[in-house]
């Protein structure tokens, strides 16, 4: 079968395609045939060595998180009811998606609704999870007004969504007029364009700030948040994780919550991916999906990611 291994940690150039005989699934596991191979950041930082003890990797290894497609093979134990299906399953930071057949435990697969492509299935394995976890740590009331950074992103622009259903003035920040003109589309109330060196100055206060990008945008965003308010530090992109001064916060009554808090237990990913899965079956929420590489394209994905060219979700056309 044809897959994506990594030899060696380094630029999006280590992402080589490879033919490898086909995994077979062990005890209480499937084999699923793949259509579509989600990518996250978090994998680029990875690949290039950054994993760290959070996210270890051994040499050579096999990327991809996630996969949608039909199940071709179960292994002992499971219900042979699941060949044919269309499921959509997380596989791991280094749990080879990114290949023609990937091994899935049975336990973590989600039927994928008949009313739901394939591609739109893989967009929100991840990320749609991610912001109904983050709507749930974060509510948002009638009334708001929400700052989103890298609300361009797979992650942002369904969180845009979900802010402006939940009745929020939705204030979103990304870079570049491309991106600017796919949030009015998505229903921002408000753009800014944060490669400007003054780009909060036309913001105000917010009652809530997600904040996807970190680094000194996130700190900046922080800034605009009213005492009493809400500020979620989840995304690295921009240099880290945006903290925020406890004692700051806590002075100004400010409720301050991080990637931590949507960590989630299997069984919760499972169940909220069924949520995202009804969502974009029911139209509540569409996955803003910017560009499909091919799987031999893999490296071309990567980049995209990490020049920040890439418009919401990036992903792998595998069948």
């Amino acid at each position: 079968m044809r897959a994506i291994e990594v030899a060696r940690f380094g630029g999006p150039e280590v992402l080589v395609p490879v033919e490898v005989p086909e995994p077979e699934p062990g005890p209480g596991g499937v084999l699923v045939a793949v259509e579509v191979a989600d990518t996250l950041w978090l994998e680029t930082a990875v690949r290039s060595g950054r994993g760290g003890p959070v996210f270890p990797v051994s040499l050579p290894y096999r990327p991809g998180v996630g996969v949608a497609g039909t199940v071709s093979t179960v292994g002992s134990g499971v219900d042979p009811q699941w060949i044919g299906r269309r499921v959509v399953a997380p596989t791991g930071h280094a749990g080879g998606g990114y290949a023609t057949r990937a091994a899935a435990p049975a336990g973590a697969l989600v039927p994928i609704p008949d009313a739901v492509e394939s591609l739109d299935a893989a967009a929100v394995l991840h990320d749609g999870v991610t912001a109904l976890a983050l709507s749930e740590v974060v509510p948002v009331a009638p009334g708001d007004r929400v700052l989103i950074t890298a609300a361009a992103g797979g992650l942002g622009a369904i969180l845009v969504q979900l802010a402006r259903a939940a009745g929020a003035t939705v204030v979103a920040a990304a870079r570049g007029a491309a991106k600017l003109e796919a949030l009015r589309g998505l229903g921002a109330h408000q753009v800014v364009d944060y490669s400007a060196p003054d780009w909060t100055a036309g913001i105000g206060p917010v009652d809530a700030v997600l904040d996807g990008a970190g680094g000194d945008y996130g700190r900046a965003a922080f800034a605009l948040v009213r005492d009493g308010g809400r500020f979620s530090g989840h995304g690295t992109p921009a240099g880290g994780f945006a903290a925020p001064d406890p004692e700051a916060a806590r002075a100004r009554g400010i409720t301050v919550t991080g990637i931590g808090d949507v960590r989630l237990r299997p069984e919760r990913f499972r169940a909220l991916l069924g949520r995202a899965l009804a969502a974009v079956a029911e139209r509540r929420f569409t996955p803003l999906i910017g560009q499909v590489y091919q799987l031999d394209e893999a490296a071309a994905a990567h980049r995209a990611i990490e020049e920040r060219t890439a418009l919401g979700k990036t992903l792998l056309a595998v069948a």
